[in-house]
């Protein structure tokens, strides 16, 4: 059981009035944690005033959908990182049951409003459904880990240009995780459309306060990973009342330094990662690749960080970096993590039989559910 700061707002219950905290219930696998496992996980924070998340071990994931991308350690690692997480728990069943909640001292569990089957095809929440101890929040729209995978391993730009998209890029948005029979609405592919609102949800609203050291750093932060974390709380402890602000580089930047197909995630998707970070107090979206001394100036930057992976020249062939370190405010910061969005990457390539393979099963199992619960509505007709 590992433990978190608190998350900060919540329920109607907490604090006063001697009314007990409602403890709220999460699982899951947690594997490339994406934005919408954090939008997920801040709809259940919203339920109650202390959320604990049941994290499943590698073991349990092999065995019920197929190879994890994350070690457990890095999933537990990530799933803590998340603002609105108060606890973690490893090595959660990955069947929810009402010893579990017990266990825990939780009134209820949240899932989003799609479905997760065990290896036999049963629901995982059946038993805490009954018991009248399950809530439901809304999936995000528009992103999924399998799209990621496939944005991966396609190599294209599509997912982040704004030329028309391929026909290579369309046809994967087609077949990508889909059975022979048809599509499952849980798993696929679909474009994530960024609002004012969400962007609001995931900001803590928060301005520096005197006493503040306000540190400034700058990246991809393509698709935001344990090495990301682990530098990022590095940085925090430099510290002692630290105010990180995140420049997020636009996607061309990103793909002129980087090349390829990076960035993976989009400007807008990169934005709502980094701001779920419990870490992070702001974020500047499309921040210049240079750090200039108006910027600096701006957000009254007391202190500016870069991590040990290579600082590739600006356009111009200037050093990003040269004000900063002018004025003598320049730190490279070690997070003892050598892992990054390439490795991640290269990872998944590797194993991309196993992956595909393993979003057609889901798809498989998710599609023979569907059935089952049509045909249970045409009897009750």
């Amino acid at each position: 059981m590992l433990r978190n700061g608190a998350a900060g707002g919540g329920g109607a219950a907490a604090g006063g009035g001697g009314h007990r905290p409602v403890r709220v219930w999460c699982d899951g696998c947690y594997d490339m944690v994406h934005y919408g496992h954090s939008n997920q996980l801040r709809q259940a924070r919203a339920m109650g005033d202390y959320l604990i998340v049941g994290v499943h071990t590698d073991e349990e994931i092999a065995k019920h959908k197929g190879p994890p991308v994350f070690t457990q350690e890095e999933r537990y690692k990530m799933v803590q990182a998340i603002k609105w997480v108060d606890e973690i728990a490893p090595g959660a069943p990955y069947v929810t049951t009402l010893e579990t909640l017990d266990k825990y001292s939780c009134d209820f569990c949240v899932h989003g409003d799609d479905i997760t089957l065990t290896i036999d095809g049963k629901d995982t929440y059946e038993e805490v459904k009954t018991a009248g101890r399950y809530r439901e929040c809304k999936r995000t729209q528009g992103v999924s880990t399998t799209d990621l995978v496939g944005r991966m391993l396609l190599m294209t730009k599509a997912h982040h240009s704004n030329i028309d998209e391929d026909l290579d890029y369309r046809k994967h948005t087609d077949n990508f995780g889909k059975g022979p029979k048809g599509h499952s609405p849980w798993t696929g592919v679909s474009q994530f459309l960024q609002t004012s609102q969400k962007i609001i949800q995931f900001a803590s609203g928060k301005e520096p306060q005197p006493g503040d050291t306000i540190i400034y750093v700058a990246g991809a932060f393509d698709l935001f990973h344990v090495g990301h974390v682990d530098f990022l709380e590095k940085v925090h402890q430099l510290a002692e009342k630290p105010y990180i602000i995140a420049g997020l580089h636009f996607d061309q930047e990103v793909n002129r330094y980087k090349g390829k197909n990076y960035p993976i995630m989009n400007i807008h998707e990169r934005t709502l990662s980094v701001l779920a970070c419990r870490y992070v107090s702001e974020v500047v979206i499309g921040a210049p690749y240079a750090v200039t001394a108006d910027l600096l100036d701006h957000f009254r930057v007391t202190l500016v960080c870069h991590g040990m992976t290579e600082v590739v020249p600006d356009k111009d062939g200037s050093d990003p970096y040269e004000e900063p370190k002018q004025r003598g405010i320049f730190q490279l910061v070690d997070s003892g993590s050598n892992l990054t969005t390439d490795l991640i990457v290269q990872r998944i390539i590797k194993n991309r039989l196993e992956f595909e393979a393993r979003n057609q099963k889901k798809e498989a199992k998710e599609l023979a559910v569907l059935e089952a619960m049509r045909r249970l509505e045409q009897e009750k007709q």
